[in-house]
Formats: C-alpha cells, structure tokens, sequence
C-alpha cells in the first residue's frame, strides 16, 4: 500500500514562521485545514500546534475538529447548503455567506439550538466565485442586522482559487472602505475584514498590505511553503513536510514504444510515440499509485534521474532509463505533491495517512 507521511517538526517550523509573521503585523490568522481531509491523526498534530481558528469547507471535517478540541474555533468557509444549516450551526462557530435567505435559516436554526451563529459576508471583487455584489452591500447588511441569534463578524472576500485574480493594495482597500461604510452607515462594529489568504503573503513583505486587513486564512502556505503568488518556495520555509511514498511492484527492461494500433487512453487521450524510438529500450516500473488517488501532473519523483512515464487508475509507470541505481521490486519510491496533489491523495482512502519516521529509499 502506498502511505504519506506528515514531518510534524516541519509542518511546526512553518507554523511559527507565519505565527510569527502575522504577529508583527497585528494580524489574526486561522489555518484551512481542508486539505487534510477531517484525518484525525493528522488534525491533531495541527491542533497542537496551538491554533485558534480552524476552516474547512465540510461539515463532517469541521465535526472532527469539535471532537477532538472544541475550544478551537471552527469556520465553514463557503456559502452553506440550506440542507446542512443545522449541523453547520452545531459544528461551525462562523460561516462565510453570500445569501440573505440562507443567513435566516441559520438564524432559525441558531434560535433552535440556543447559539449565536457568527457570519462573514463575503464580496465580489472581481474573482467571480462566491459573494454579494457591492451595490447590494448595504441592503443585504440592513437584511443580516435584523436577524437574531445572527453576530456579524466580518467582511471578506476570495481571490485567485478560480481564476486567478490576484489580490492588489486597490482591491484590498476597496474592502476595508466597504466594512468603513457599513459601519458608518449601521454604528456597528465589524472584528474581521478577512482579504488574506496564501496568495496575498507576499503584499505583507512589500509593504503593500492595508493596514484594515486584520485576518487571514491560510493553507497551502502553512502545508507547503509556497510563495502562492510566485509560484515559488519561501526559502524561511520547508516545501516536504508531507511526502508520499509507493513501492515498486514490477520492474521489467521494455520497449520504449507501444506495439499495435493506438486508441484513445482511459483519460480519453491520444498518444503519439516517436516511431524512430521503436528499437529502443528502457527500464519501466509500476508502483502502487494510480489515477484513482492523484494525476500525475501533481506528483514530481524526489530521484531526478526517473520520470513518470503514464499512468493508469490504479497503477503509475516510471521509466528508470538504464536502472544505474539498481532499483528493484519491493523498493519504495518517494514522491513530492502540489497542493492539489496533497489533497487528492488525502481524500484517498487507500493511502495510509502516517507521522513521519525514518523511511529507507534510495538517493
């Protein structure tokens, strides 16, 4: 079976590196814990860590995160499905919204359960996912200020997770003028003007964050290291506190072109192969990974002298070129994952979840 294994000392380095970061710039962050699939295993080391604030977009995950700390602050952090508003209220403490009529269930449902539910309007501000449009702004507040067992923590807004838009020192300040105007407009005080998230860390280093942006949330960054915005590696931080490993189970010297007539793959493709290339051999071998965990195009193989060569929905195929290193059936291959990678194979039942320890493969 192929297994992962989270580094926990790497994964605190990253934590204290950004704990530290918000800090010194007055601000409050909490981790997007969505990547780690509701594992409890792996929930624990990151609560330890001494969080304040969990986000998830799954109810069952932000549920584990209760039963194993329920001091921690939990935040669903997409527009609720009217069909889950009551566990939501039960498991989520805060929930980002963009719908005044699912804002009233929740309102009924908090009413039901003797809470007070905490809410997030999320904006529009240009990515054209979730979010209220900004001419709706202070009819939708009038509408939320109405409703009890409601608290109106913050405004917020998403960026860069569909399209790409970038966060910018003019966009984020249009934010924080909004959450100015409503509470001029209403007298009352929002905590949070949410605009942060892995992809706005590098305006904190250029000095071009507005100082109205008093909360992020924060994942890939946290998980991974990575400079979002950049597509790059913060060198203050580690890139491989998880890494995944699968074992070799057949290794044969074959052809470096397919024989017969080619299809369509079961992805749907074309491939075309140099025919020049059909006298040629190399060393190919399938380990225990496939297309049912992650897409190759996620994965990068640590030894640089192997390539992902295809792969399959249960198995992938790595050419080892001439074998130098003398790879053999039964050896475990160590792989690196994009955070689109970590999350597919999180979300895969057939990869065991492990804390890091000493694993032999070869360098």
């Amino acid at each position: 079976m192929a297994f992962i294994t989270l580094d926990t000392q790497k994964l605190a380095k990253n934590f204290r590196y950004l704990d530290k970061l918000f800090k010194a710039n007055n601000i409050t962050w909490g981790i997007v814990s969505k990547v780690l699939c509701g594992n409890e295993k792996y929930l624990r080391e990151v609560i330890h860590l001494g969080v304040k604030q969990l986000c998830d977009s799954r109810v069952s995950n932000l549920k584990m995160v209760k039963a194993i700390s329920p001091e921690v602050e939990t935040v669903y952090i997409k527009p609720p499905p009217k069909r889950s508003i009551n566990e939501i209220v039960k498991y989520a403490d805060v929930s980002f919204n963009t719908e005044i009529e699912t804002i009233e269930c929740l309102s009924l449902a908090a009413q039901k359960q003797g809470k007070t539910h905490k809410v997030v309007i999320m904006i529009e501000m240009g990515e054209l996912r979730e979010g209220v449009l900004g001419d709706d702004l202070l009819a939708f507040y009038r509408a939320v200020f109405k409703l009890p067992n409601i608290q109106v923590a913050g405004i917020g807004t998403n960026l860069n997770c569909m399209y790409g838009v970038l966060p910018s020192h003019d966009k984020l300040i249009q934010l924080c003028l909004y959450k100015q105007l409503i509470e001029a407009k209403f007298e009352r005080a929002i905590p949070y003007v949410t605009g942060g998230s892995s992809v706005t860390i590098p305006l904190i280093f250029n000095h071009l964050l507005p100082k109205g942006i008093n909360h992020f949330r924060v994942g890939e960054t946290l998980f991974l290291g990575t400079d979002v915005y950049h597509n790059t590696t913060y060198k203050q931080m580690e890139n491989n506190a998880f890494q995944l490993y699968a074992e070799i189970i057949e290794l044969t010297e074959k052809g470096a072109v397919p024989i017969g007539e080619l299809g369509k793959n079961l992805k749907g493709e074309s491939v075309s192969f140099n025919r020049q290339k059909r006298n040629e051999t190399s060393f190919r071998a399938l380990i225990d990974l496939g297309l049912l965990d992650i897409e190759e195009n996620h994965l990068k193989i640590t030894d640089s002298d192997l390539k992902i060569a295809g792969a399959s929905s249960d198995m992938l195929v790595v050419d080892l070129g001439e074998n130098k290193k003398n790879y053999k059936v039964g050896d475990l291959l160590e792989l690196e994952m994009d955070y689109m990678g970590l999350l597919r194979v999180m979300n895969s039942r057939y990869i065991e979840k492990r804390i890091k320890e000493t694993v032999l493969v070869k360098k």
